[in-house]
């Protein structure tokens, strides 16, 4: 009796185990696409501000405009309505 509930048991695992498999993991919805936009959106804008830093022939100012100028040329399908502001001479 112990060995045949036993087997059923597992058989029953097992089953539960392949259904949750053959499950996606998760559904790709117009929300999650959206956030993952502007996820991505502001890792470019990140690494503009980096890329930026790493130079030195910008000021924090000016780095922290160009990645302004980055996360608006997303935002509004790579488009902006001015222009970034040209460094000062010096």
């Amino acid at each position: 009796m112990r060995g045949t509930s036993l087997g059923k048991a597992a058989a029953g695992l097992a089953a539960v185990v392949m259904l949750l498999n053959a499950v996606p993991a998760f559904a790709q919805t117009q929300g999650m696409e959206r956030r993952n936009e502007r996820r991505n959106m502001r890792q470019g804008a990140r690494a503009a501000k980096n890329a930026c830093k790493a130079g030195d022939e910008k000021t924090r100012a000016e780095c922290r405009q160009l990645k302004r100028s980055t996360k608006h040329q997303a935002r509004h399908g790579g488009t902006t309505s001015a222009p970034p502001p040209s460094a000062p001479a010096q």
